[in-house]
């Protein structure tokens, strides 16, 4: 029975009585929960049909307290769903003279010698990994998962970086450690990266044995040319004329050289480029990956704090992610959203489909209307996007081919 409480204060009080976990009523009726949101108080929540939010949200599908979810339904009648055991081991491993803190969480029951394992390695958010209504998401679906917090973040000791090749040597201890934890509980072991995490996992795979890599919303590009994709989807979108395309394509390549120098050279390049384009009403909205800032700061400023701005974080913008891919010997899950902004597909297909006919093991997934994120949107009157929820189909498919178990229609999802 949920009680009635009589402030905001305690309210959020309430909600802080719920651990992360998956809460259900049976197999295929369950939702995940995971650590506080940012965005305000209660707990993220997350149903396989890709339906989230938080238990803070006023009108929230979900609430909870001391253990038992409250469902709402469509028709107004609400379901009580108490928290489901599973079997969760926080530790602490190495990697390149770091602690990092990480969290195995594998399904209740007896041992299983035949479960799948996969380690989750994150995209480039800043925020603790542990807690994730993902790794859950996995284990409610009978996938045992290993979550850690990125070096510099959470628990983690370290510092923030974005070197691919560090973070891969990260992304590789830990599923050293996630074996050594799960020992006599698991069969194929692997990982599943999201976002920049496509770049990062499929480096880790050459690192240590895996079985498989499955990623989402990945690119195989560098970011240099994820930077030029987005810039020139943006010019399609303000329906730029073919001199105002050349003029961006102008742009990137002035800013690249900046990137690729560590801020060395190119700064004329960009000075000749700023003055072309000139007082050009597009040159004070697009974006790009970094361009569009580069673009609106005075040369003075670029030259005195660029490097500090933009190249902070030891990127490795020329990174060859296809031939990382292409030292892959083990089944290969690619799930792309079709409209992604962030980074947008185009490339990525291309090199996957080059990959595929040379007989890698590939599995490639289209799912239309989708945004970074694998998120349905609304478009909104100014042409930005605010997402919904995650596709339906798309956590299943992850959990079903990790599982090696694909099978029938995953929402509106085409494998290429």
């Amino acid at each position: 029975m949920t009680l009635a409480l009589s402030s905001p204060a305690a309210a959020v009080a309430a909600q802080d009585h719920c651990r992360p976990g998956i809460y259900g009523a049976g197999e295929d009726a369950f939702v995940v929960l995971g650590a506080g949101s940012a965005a305000g108080p209660g707990r993220r929540y997350l149903f396989r049909d890709g339906r989230r939010g938080s238990t803070g949200e006023a009108g929230a599908m979900v609430t909870c307290e001391d253990d038992i979810a409250t469902v709402a339904a469509a028709d107004g009648t609400t379901q009580q769903w108490p928290r489901r055991e599973t079997r969760e081991t926080d530790t602490a491993f190495d990697s390149a003279a770091t602690r990092l803190a990480g969290q195995l969480i594998e399904p209740a029951g007896p041992p299983d010698p035949t479960r799948p394992l996969v380690v989750m390695v994150h995209g480039s958010e800043q925020t603790a990994a542990i807690g994730s209504v993902y790794a859950y998401m996995l284990a409610a679906q009978g996938i045992s998962a290993f979550v850690y917090d990125k070096r510099g973040t959470g628990a983690s000791e370290g510092t923030y970086t974005q070197n691919f090749e560090l973070l891969a040597e990260d992304a590789a201890s830990a599923l050293e450690k996630a074996r050594r934890l799960a020992a006599g509980r698991f069969g194929r072991a692997g990982f599943f990266g999201g976002s920049q995490g496509g770049w990062v996992a499929p480096l880790a795979a050459t690192r240590t044995p895996a079985d498989f890599v499955a990623i989402g919303f990945g690119l195989v590009v560098s970011p240099i040319e994820e930077d030029r994709a987005q810039l020139l989807d943006e010019a399609h979108r303000m329906g730029l004329d073919p001199a105002e395309v050349a003029q961006v394509e102008r742009l990137s390549r002035a800013t690249a050289v900046l990137v690729r120098t560590h801020f060395q050279q190119g700064f004329e390049d960009l000075a000749e480029v700023r003055r072309e384009i000139g007082s050009a009403p597009w040159a004070t909205t697009i974006q790009g990956e970094y361009s569009g800032d580069m673009l609106r700061m005075s040369d003075a400023d670029l030259r005195r704090i660029g490097r500090a701005r933009f190249d902070n974080l030891e990127l490795i913008w020329d990174y060859d992610a296809a031939a990382a891919l292409g030292k892959l010997k083990v089944p290969l899950l690619w799930v792309l959203a079709e409209k992604d902004r962030e980074a947008p597909i185009e490339q990525t297909r291309a090199v996957l489909t080059t990959l595929a006919e040379t007989g890698q093991p590939i599995d490639v997934y289209l799912f239309p209307d989708t945004d970074h994120g694998m998120f349905e949107f609304r478009e909104n009157p100014d042409g930005s996007r605010t997402g919904t929820r995650i596709t339906d189909g798309y956590l299943r498919l992850l959990a079903d081919w990790i599982k090696g178990d694909v099978h029938g229609r995953y929402g509106r999802g085409d494998k290429l």
